[in-house]
């Protein structure tokens, strides 16, 4: 007679996880876990409004901003970080090296154009969201935004 072997294989645990964090907790609540592990020096602030929730944290030399407009599966879960204030010295140059960087470097994160500063971003529908690509998503752009933020501004900032 064989027994089952007791320990389970990490494939297998890591979806029980999954599904028993995504039946007991909030997308709210997990964004707010991942935002305690990631922020520096007590910074993590929460913002609440008839358009959803937004956090802001420290992380590095950068501001990180989550926003998370709701929980049905139409509403958006954004992430970004500025990197860099434009206008900008060689701006051709700032906008190559950005999509070479969008390709080798991001992963599911991106650069953009937002209110006249670069950033590194990330933006999905809470459709199927699960805790594991919140956590990735908050923390590729913390990452990736600190990572860069000071090349950047060195090579293409005015001051």
């Amino acid at each position: 007679m064989t027994s089952e072997n007791p320990v389970m294989n990490s494939e297998r645990l890591e979806e029980i996880t999954d599904n028993f964090v995504a039946d007991n907790s909030t997308h709210k609540e997990i964004i707010e876990t991942v935002i305690s592990s990631l922020a520096q020096n007590n910074s993590a602030m929460v913002s609440q409004s008839e358009s959803g929730n937004l956090w802001k944290f420290d992380y590095g030399s950068v501001e990180v901003f989550v926003q998370l407009s709701g929980e049905t599966d139409e509403d958006l879960f954004t992430v970004w970080s500025s990197v860099l204030k434009l206008p900008a010295k060689d701006e051709v140059g700032l906008m190559r090296k950005l999509l070479e960087m969008n390709w080798t470097q991001t992963y599911e994160s991106r650069f953009g154009i937002m209110n006249e500063q670069v950033v590194v971003l990330s933006q999905r529908t809470v459709a199927d969201l699960s805790a594991e690509e919140i956590s990735r998503a908050i923390t590729l752009v913390a990452t990736i935004a600190d990572d860069n933020d000071e090349m950047l501004e060195e090579t293409f900032g005015v001051n």
